[in-house]
């Protein structure tokens, strides 16, 4: 169980958050109000659990605390209905996003059972739960949508992402060494199962975090803004920035994560020699290929057997684990195709339990099948939807990205939201700093747009964001 500095600690960080607004510029402290509450915060179950509320995690009380600090911070200079997106395709996937729940709710009042274990119908708090959940976990991306859809503002999410791996990187290294411990010394508990920390007669670090899986891709989004710093610098800074990079491969390397450490290899060629146009047309594929995951895969095309043959060469164990989400997948997959359009709702509703233990028989690690088993395929839709949006629309943009003023930085970006929803396919990986990257990149496009259409009122992006 959490001990009382866990609970302190997520009570003082709006204090904190407050603080970070008073001292340094808006970008700046929306960006390490949630990145630093990703980074040091105790991850669940420390969580306040209120009434009709859902609860409040390290990832949705500082979004809430940014939120409302935000609107009183900026006053009447930038209004609360700055932060819709202007396009028409981006409001309808905002609306399903936040609304969706409710027909999801509507579609599943009716009780579910497995033989004499029983799950209850959805009624009205949990509508309003759902809807709020839904509203919080958007917040960041609405923030940085308004607020860092500039050169400055995406700079400064970029030098706080490989700032924040840095530093990160120093307890990590502490863990490979003692094993994850920290959680446990500064917050009273381990977070996850400690036997998944063990990999190759060595330990994974995951600090704060939920997973070693979440810590491993840190690494690898902080190594690639370390990159995309390296080309923009001067000859003195890009050095620096390489070494620094250099550094944190080795960290990934002792991270023991062969996904991620895939993830870096593949990445890092593509952040550090491609032109910003072709990294985004990249990107875009990847995005389209990753939402189209789950009809591939429903179809036969997604090569199971060969991936597992593959997977069977480098580790058997990991070969196994990879057959485990393979076989659950279509597990919960075949219970999610009796509710397609709106889900199951909550309170595992979309699993398969024990008739007589009432023990869960199934594991959801992918966040796809976690979203088409809860809000059905819109709410996957949405989600991935609003995530994937930046990219393409980007790459739409690609003739007037050249000249818009965007610099070096947005490719790399681009490339790492597509690689956040390919990781989602294995595995639950949305964060803050996810929904962070997508909404400074969905208004640099729209931005893009915006010179596009009237060429002679913006030169670059350095503009302040359209109200």
């Amino acid at each position: 169980m959490p001990n009382g500095f866990a609970y302190l600690m997520l009570a003082l960080w709006p204090l904190v958050t407050l603080v970070m607004f008073r001292r340094w510029p808006l970008e700046r402290a929306l960006i390490w109000s949630l990145l630093g509450a990703y980074l040091f915060l105790p991850p669940p179950p420390a969580a306040f659990d209120f009434p009709l509320m859902p609860p409040l995690t390290k990832d949705s009380l500082p979004s809430v605390a940014t939120f409302f600090i935000c609107l009183y911070h900026c006053g009447k200079a930038r209004p609360l209905h700055a932060l819709i997106p202007e396009g028409l395709v981006a409001r309808a996937l905002v609306v399903l996003f936040v609304l969706s729940p409710i027909a999801t709710v509507a579609t599943n009042t009716e009780e579910v059972f497995f033989g004499r274990i029983g799950l209850p119908g959805l009624g009205l708090k949990d509508m309003v739960a759902l809807v709020l959940l839904q509203f919080i976990l958007l917040i960041p991306f609405l923030l940085a949508r308004a607020h860092l859809a500039t050169a400055k503002g995406l700079r400064e999410l970029v030098l706080a992402m490989a700032v924040g791996g840095l530093i990160y990187s120093l307890p990590m290294l502490i863990e490979v060494r003692l094993s994850p411990q920290l959680n446990i010394w500064v917050y009273g508990y381990f977070q996850h199962m400690f036997e998944q920390m063990i990999r190759q007669s060595g330990f994974r670090p995951i600090v704060f975090l939920y997973h070693g899986l979440w810590a491993a891709l840190l690494l690898v989004m902080a190594i690639i803004c370390a990159l995309a710093l390296a080309r923009e610098a001067d000859q003195r800074r890009r050095v620096l920035w390489l070494v620094a990079a250099l550094y944190l491969g080795a960290v990934l390397v002792l991270a023991k994560s062969l996904g991620s450490l895939l993830y870096g290899i593949y990445l890092v060629p593509l952040a550090l020699l491609l032109p910003t146009r072709l990294q985004v047309r990249i990107a875009g594929i990847m995005v389209l290929v990753a939402i189209a995951y789950p009809v591939l895969k429903g179809a036969g095309y997604v090569p199971v057997d060969w991936l597992l043959d593959k997977a069977t060469a480098i580790d058997p164990d990991r070969a196994g684990s990879l057959r485990f989400r393979f076989d659950n997948e279509d597990i919960l997959m075949e219970r999610a195709l009796e509710k397609p359009v709106f889900g199951w709702g909550s309170w595992g509703r979309n699993q398969i339990f024990d008739p007589v233990s009432g023990a869960i028989l199934t594991v959801s690690d992918g966040r796809w099948i976690i979203l088409i088993g809860i809000f059905g395929w819109v709410g996957y839709l949405a989600e991935f939807g609003l995530i994937a949006l930046p990219v393409l629309a980007l790459w739409a943009r690609g003739a007037a990205l050249a000249g818009s003023g965007a610099g070096l930085l947005v490719g790399p970006v681009a490339l790492l939201l597509a690689i956040n929803l390919i990781d989602m396919i294995p595995n639950a990986t949305l964060t803050p700093l996810t929904w962070l990257f997508a909404g400074a990149v969905l208004g640099l496009a729209e931005r893009v747009r915006e010179v596009e259409l009237h060429g002679t009122r913006h030169r670059s992006l350095g503009w302040k964001p359209l109200m």
